[in-house]
């Protein structure tokens, strides 16, 4: 009986593994609830940009794979919500093992600054560096967004 009650001591014990599953730069799901990283804003997932030598390349599944770096090997993954959006996913900043995923993504050049300026030092700090979007050229995902929005929902269609 005793080693019972010392294997669910330890059970309780152990830090919970969080489900996390990573939809695009700036999104995930974590246990179920749909996340949105809250200050930032990465390319979508179909956006294209240009590296340094203006040869196209993926950076919408770039900063997507970033991401799920971030969190594939994260023994805790957790975010703190702030809000709701307008598709009700909740506004977090979310955090893997400690780490600010927000700030990261920010700072490593694969998501810019969205409608705060929290990041703004980091954001400025991987343009001149000339890191992730900054090595080359890139249409702000906003703008790509209203851009493709027509091709976007024909293809729903």
């Amino acid at each position: 009986m005793k080693y019972l009650f010392s294997a669910l001591l330890l059970l309780f014990a152990l830090p919970s593994v969080a489900k996390v599953w990573v939809t695009d730069g700036d999104s995930l799901e974590l246990n179920g609830r749909r996340v949105r990283l809250m200050g930032i804003d990465a390319p979508e997932m179909f956006q294209t940009c240009l590296d340094e030598n203006k040869k196209e390349y993926a950076c919408g599944k770039e900063s997507l794979n970033y991401l799920i770096s971030l969190v594939q090997n994260a023994r805790n993954v957790r975010c703190d919500k702030k809000d709701t959006d307008i598709y009700e996913r909740d506004l977090s900043i979310c955090y893997a093992d400690g780490q600010n995923l927000n700030k990261l993504m920010v700072q490593n050049g694969m998501a810019l600054t969205y409608r705060h300026s929290w990041y703004k030092d980091e954001e400025k700090e991987a343009q001149k560096a000339k890191i992730g979007l900054w090595r080359g050229r890139f249409m702000r995902p906003e703008f790509w967004r209203i851009l493709h929005r027509k091709d976007h929902k024909s293809k729903k269609n």
